[in-house]
């Protein structure tokens, strides 16, 4: 009976080896789709017409060196073929709503790690803002006649 033993062992572990039963995905096979998307993204960016550092903006998530080497090789593509970009069709106002958005994902993310950190982050995104907040004025103080 004791004989038996490490061969089942060694049976189950040559058995469930390959197994992909629960959804492990290889480090090597998430880099490489990492990297793929990356470039996807570079190159898309790239035929939009987009700066680089718009397309980190809009993709934080993505890696920077994935979407750069994407927006080169599509940049080398456009020029070999005499390509055009495309006209984005994304204003400043849509950009800034896409940050806003992703900072606002991410205190959701902090709330849940951490409650008393992310509090004063919503607290400050409810509050309305003063009509002179921000605002800069290059006017000189004026002396009162009194």
């Amino acid at each position: 009976m004791l004989a038996r033993l490490p061969a089942a062992v060694l049976l189950a572990a040559l058995a469930t080896a390959g197994c992909n039963l629960f959804g492990n995905e290889a480090a090597e096979a998430a880099a490489a789709r990492r990297e793929a998307d990356g470039k996807a993204i570079g190159g898309a960016c790239r035929h939009a017409g987009r700066a680089i550092e718009d397309c980190y903006l809009l993709n934080r998530r993505a890696d920077k060196a994935a979407i750069y080497a994407g927006w080169r090789e599509m940049n080398d593509y456009m020029r070999e073929n005499k390509l055009e970009p495309l006209v984005p069709q994304l204003n400043p106002e849509t950009v800034a709503q896409a940050a806003d958005g992703e900072s606002r994902k991410s205190a959701a993310r902090n709330a849940d790690k951490d409650p008393d950190k992310a509090a004063p982050a919503e607290k400050q995104a409810d509050k309305p803002r003063a009509k002179d907040s921000g605002s800069v004025t290059h006017e000189k103080p004026r002396k009162s006649d009194s």
